[in-house]
């Protein structure tokens, strides 16, 4: 997979730059606040990830892009004159993409997020239903902006969504596990729960600074793919579904 930073720059290319820009920021505060446990943020970016996607459906229906968003005197209206535009546009941008704006924006403003005295204060039930909506809008704008299909564009959104760790130090180009106490089997699991991109065996071996290559390999690597906790080659190193679980459990702090 590619670097998420190269991704982001090819994403949405018919978009004004600024437009874009806010929509995959907003997307990524989103996911970064809610693995952090900062659910009220996670939240109020729904909000704005809302108000970004309202603008982008309004200026592909009306043939022009502003350069940033901006917000609806009035979000339901808004989306209900949405589904009234040419039926020549695709479903999704006039009707299905705005109903689920419309629940997002809902919870930002009557959860107790937005404004004081709401039904219920932030939670993780909350935040996770504000990341998964999020993560389908993406996905969905991606689909119909690039042509491509629905797993395609939830490989893009995961490529962009960081999955962020305080155990990782990125540094020119390196990346480093801070909490050296744990096995080299965990800090290869956890560098590649946080990597959006699957690097190669070599890669690996000099971000954590193994002595020995040839012990890595055969010590470590092939005995997590042994354990389906990765997927490995020399050029290649991926996470399994299970590798994921098990770093989530075990290794991811609160």
């Amino acid at each position: 997979m590619k670097n998420s930073n190269v991704i982001k720059t090819q994403l949405f290319s018919t978009l004004p730059a600024g437009l874009r820009d806010e929509l995959i920021d907003v997307f990524q505060s989103i996911n970064t606040n809610y693995i952090q446990g900062r659910f009220e943020p996670s939240e109020l970016n729904g909000g704005k990830l809302c108000e970004v996607i309202y603008t982008i459906l309004k200026g592909y229906t009306d043939g022009n892009y502003p350069d940033r968003a901006t917000k609806p005197s009035n979000m339901v209206v808004a989306c209900q004159q949405l589904e009234q535009t040419s039926s020549t546009f695709p479903r999704s941008i006039r009707i299905q993409i705005p109903r689920i704006l419309l629940g997002l924006y809902e919870i930002r403003n009557n959860r107790g997020v937005g404004h004081v005295g709401g039904d219920v204060n932030p939670n993780i039930m909350d935040a996770t239903c504000v990341l998964y909506m999020s993560k389908w809008l993406v996905s969905e704008l991606i689909r119909i902006f690039h042509n491509v299909t629905i797993k395609e564009a939830e490989s893009l959104v995961d490529a962009i969504m960081q999955r962020l760790s305080p155990q990782i130090w990125e540094i020119d180009g390196s990346h480093r596990v801070l909490d050296t106490s744990l096995s080299y089997k965990d800090q290869t699991l956890l560098l590649l729960y946080h990597l959006t991109f699957s690097p190669s065996e070599s890669e690996l071996c000099n971000w954590l600074e193994h002595s020995n290559p040839s012990v890595y390999r055969s010590s470590i690597l092939k005995q997590l793919h042994k354990k389906r906790l990765i997927e490995y080659t020399i050029t290649k190193v991926s996470l399994s579904p299970i590798g994921i679980k098990y770093t989530e459990k075990n290794l991811i702090c609160a």
